[in-house]
């Protein structure tokens, strides 16, 4: 055997054994050839495959698409490749990881490269297919792990809604929002009454579990739109945007009256709650959000003072400016 016909044998060992399907089309995009990577996740032998025309063999091919991309090769003298997050797959091909993991076909990466005769024209496209479905599984999970990492980081770990940090940074937006385009921008704070009695005399892990219970109550009563947050201890925010104060105090007293209709049921023994809020709304004199914020607060220890399980609207003659 000669050095020439040595090295061809080489190649075709290589072509045929490579985990790597490739593919030769001709300028009317025939296969005129199909290794065995092609030939065993397709179904279909070289001998069914050579002289026919690629998308007769494979109309689910996204023909228009391809069409073009096989055009553009011919045309330009240049590579084209795309990735499994642009087009999740050409061909349709079966794969072998278990079918927990929610990939319906193999993901592959694909080039098409332009092979020249000698005359400098391209005579064939050849098409590579990578099998990448395994490095898309992991990168899946790893974006599903950091989005719940991002997620967990601004929830509050005890009832699961927003924590004091992302209340605050939604506030600012919210605040900023209303002093460029105008609109209202309401603040409620609440605060449980005498909850220091019900952590004495039942335990933490009860005070927790009327914290939960009182803040699903209270989330299921807002809108999409709204926020509740924990702003610290048992000291809670509602951020209601595009809402004045006078549909702020309707929303507030939903919440109060729904609290108090309703014992809280924790280990077999039912415990009367009760709510103190604080209203403040946007103004354009105020220099920040925490200022909005501080006068919802200042609201709210008004209530306390005034009896507790009531509503409290910031007032500047009472609670000073804010």
């Amino acid at each position: 055997m000669t050095r020439e016909n040595e090295q061809r044998a080489l190649l075709e060992a290589v072509f045929e054994r490579i985990n790597v399907g490739v593919l030769l089309l001709d300028d009317a995009n025939r296969i005129v050839r199909w290794n065995r990577f092609m030939a065993t996740h397709s179904g279909l032998e070289a001998d069914a495959v050579l002289g026919r025309d690629l998308f007769d063999c494979f109309p689910e091919l996204p023909a228009s698409w391809l069409k073009r991309k096989l055009e553009s090769v011919r045309l330009l003298r240049n590579y084209a490749f795309t990735s499994w997050e642009q087009r999740p797959y050409l061909f349709r091909f079966q794969h072998d990881r278990p079918v927990t993991g929610g990939v319906d076909w193999m993901r592959q990466d694909c080039t098409l490269i332009p092979i020249s005769d000698s005359t400098g024209q391209v005579s064939h496209v050849c098409i590579t297919v990578v099998d990448v479905t395994d490095a898309s599984l992991y990168q899946s999970a790893l974006q599903e792990a950091n989005t719940r990492l991002e997620e967990a980081s601004v929830r509050d770990g005890l009832t699961g809604i927003y924590n004091r940090g992302h209340l605050e940074t939604r506030l600012a937006e919210e605040f900023a929002r209303v002093r460029r385009h105008g609109g209202a921008l309401s603040v409620v704070m609440f605060d449980f009454d005498n909850f220091k009695r019900v952590n004495d005399t039942h335990g933490h892990q009860c005070g927790d579990e009327v914290l939960r219970q009182v803040i699903r109550r209270t989330s299921s009563l807002l809108r999409a739109e709204d926020l509740c947050g924990r702003y610290g201890g048992e000291e809670f925010t509602l951020l209601l945007p595009d809402t004045p104060v006078e549909q702020a105090v309707r929303v507030a007293e939903r919440v109060r009256a729904a609290v108090e209709a309703t014992p809280i049921r924790t280990r077999n023994r039912e415990l009367g709650m009760t709510i103190t809020l604080g209203i403040a709304g946007y103004e354009e004199n105020l220099g920040s959000h925490e200022q909005l914020l501080d006068n919802a607060d200042k609201a709210l220890y008004r209530g306390k003072r005034e009896g507790r399980n009531r509503i409290a609207l910031f007032d500047h003659r009472l609670d000073g400016q804010g």
